[in-house]
């Protein structure tokens, strides 16, 4: 496979394309809705019309308006209907002739679209995931060309330093800096690790993207192997994600059948080839060596640190970890520039943001938006705000992460911002909650997940996310004190200082971020009772609660 060959199949592909193009989702969310039902019957409309030679029938990958499934999209026009039935085909093809669709109509001009700057997702929607043709025919694998035959592997690194891209997985951590250091280290051996066990609840970022364009993750995987010299990459995804699975090993397929994977990649002595994980959903397991240790056949279990993977990781060899958004940014970092890539964003916090907008709001699914963006833009704009009443916290982190109140929603969306508000980015998981939520009964949730998920290696995590489990649940049916909050509070302090992992260290966060913010719900569930609380006549205790 030579850059001319690559550029054949590309064309050939646009070529074979028609003039009319049905695309409907059939991704996770919208198959679950019978989106394979209704292309079936879109596929079989166009036929009973006669329009096989001018009408292309698609299934592609996520169209982002997940709440509003199954999708289907007419182009040329940018068409959109919502809530399709298969009953709804035969008119949507007859309304290419000038007939009326029963389906109902979308916006594809509402902000939930507009305001949102596609990079990651520039291709979810638009191809097919199970055709490499097409995903050829839009320039992929290009950039792993150009890396290959035209930079020097410090090359390819630097343009990633340069961009300022930051791990998408949660931590923020500089992409760059961790791809230098994994590329200076000695040994013949290295690896390359696609973390894709995303297991955040509310959180379906990183499953959509292996869905929509599993090609660009191989893409972004073979260049960061080119640029740190590892010659075998693995994907670990958990089994949850059976069409996430398929569409990987499909694209792995295809891409060794045509050279692109294997080895003296495109007639390079670059080699490079990718195998599949399958994790059983611990989640504990996206902890980077706890990863590295189910990928070995062990249990998933973190280990302390340094050394880091970077210097000894897997099989104790170098090794590059970056989650599914980090490698889905690089092949567009390749084309376009860093400085192209720099230029979004804020100072620290450069590039896009994939979210998963969820909970109780009038738009849910998937957005990608500059870094910077305000919380207000993104829950009353591109969501349309609670469908009742008001909008009382947003949750971001998942269970690593917090709650922000509603009057703190013009803070930016970027790593640093929300670390001050006691929260993180995590993952992109945006969890939205209206004024009937409780925010002590959103504590517990999280701190039961943390307390079921704990892998029970150190004691502050395992005793303390159950210890703290209860002490919630105790405030929750109103036999607490004052006293009960205190050690609450220094609880979280303990495990936060002393857990093993990112899993027991955060865990706290959204007991602290709620005591943060919403202090008075958990006053107050002891004001209620406090006539049956042994507050021992102290004047603080009964002026906290008086408060």
């Amino acid at each position: 496979m030579d850059l001319v060959e690559l550029l054949e199949i590309g064309q050939q592909e646009r070529d074979r394309q028609k003039g009319i193009r049905v695309r409907c989702c059939t991704a996770a969310g919208c198959q679950s809705s019978q989106s394979e039902a209704v292309k079936d019957a879109l596929e079989s409309a166009v036929k009973e019309a006669g329009l096989q030679e001018e009408v292309q029938i698609s299934g592609v990958g996520c169209m982002k308006f997940c709440g509003r499934g199954p999708l289907v999209q007419v182009e040329p026009g940018n068409i959109l209907y919502e809530e399709v039935t298969p009953t709804d085909a035969a008119s949507i093809i007859a309304a290419l002739n000038g007939g009326a669709a029963t389906a109902e109509k979308g916006d594809p001009n509402h902000p939930f679209f507009t305001r949102q700057q596609p990079i990651v997702l520039e291709n979810s929607g638009k191809i097919d995931p199970e055709r490499i043709e097409e995903y050829i025919a839009v320039g992929g694998y290009q950039q792993l060309y150009h890396s290959i035959q035209e930079m020097k592997p410090e090359d390819v690194v630097e343009e990633i330093t340069k961009s300022g891209l930051r791990g998408r997985g949660g931590g923020g951590y500089p992409t760059g800096l961790k791809w230098a250091t994994v590329a200076k280290m000695p040994g013949e051996q290295k690896y390359v690790i696609c973390n894709a066990d995303e297991g955040d609840p509310g959180a379906f970022m990183d499953r959509s993207v292996l869905e929509s364009d599993p090609h660009r993750i191989i893409e972004g995987m073979a260049i960061a192997g080119y640029a740190v010299g590892a010659n075998h990459g693995y994907i670990y995804v958990r089994a949850e994600y059976p069409l996430a699975i398929k569409n990987l090993q499909t694209a792995i397929k295809q891409a060794k059948k045509l050279g692109i994977l294997g080895s003296q990649i495109f007639d390079s002595p670059f080699d490079f080839k990718i195998d599949i994980r399958v994790g059983a959903g611990a989640f504990v397991c996206g902890e980077e060596t706890a990863l590295i240790a189910s990928v070995e056949g062990k249990r998933g279990t973190p280990r302390p640190r340094p050394p880091y993977p970077a210097e000894s990781g897997l099989w104790e060899c170098p090794t590059l970890i970056n989650n599914v958004e980090s490698f889905a940014n690089v092949p567009a970092i390749i084309r376009e520039g860093a400085a192209w890539y720099a230029s979004i964003g804020t100072e620290k916090s450069k590039g896009t943001k994939v979210f998963a907008l969820t909970g109780k709001i009038r738009n849910t699914g998937l957005i990608e938006v500059p870094m910077g963006i305000s919380l207000r833009e993104i829950i009353e704009d591109m969501g349309g705000g609670t469908p009742n009443g008001e909008v009382k916290a947003v949750q971001t982190g998942g269970p690593s992460g917090g709650c922000i109140p509603a009057e703190l929603f013009d803070t930016p969306m970027e790593y640093d911002s929300l670390i001050k508000l006691g929260t993180m980015m995590g993952s992109g998981g945006m969890i939205v909650m209206d004024n009937d939520t409780s925010m002590v009964d959103v504590a517990k949730f999280y701190m039961e997940f943390c307390r079921d998920e704990s892998c029970g290696k150190c004691v502050p995590c395992r005793a303390g996310t159950v210890q703290m489990y209860e002490m919630l649940n105790k405030i929750l049916k109103g036999e607490a004190t004052l006293n009960d909050l205190e050690q609450l509070e220094a609880l979280c302090a303990v495990v936060k200082a002393t857990s093993l992992c990112g899993l027991g260290q955060t865990a706290p966060n959204p007991v602290l971020s709620t005591l943060r913010y919403f202090r008075h719900e958990y006053l107050e569930l002891l004001k209620n009772n406090s006539d049956s609380l042994n507050l021992n006549g102290t004047s603080k205790e009964a002026s906290a609660l008086s408060r």
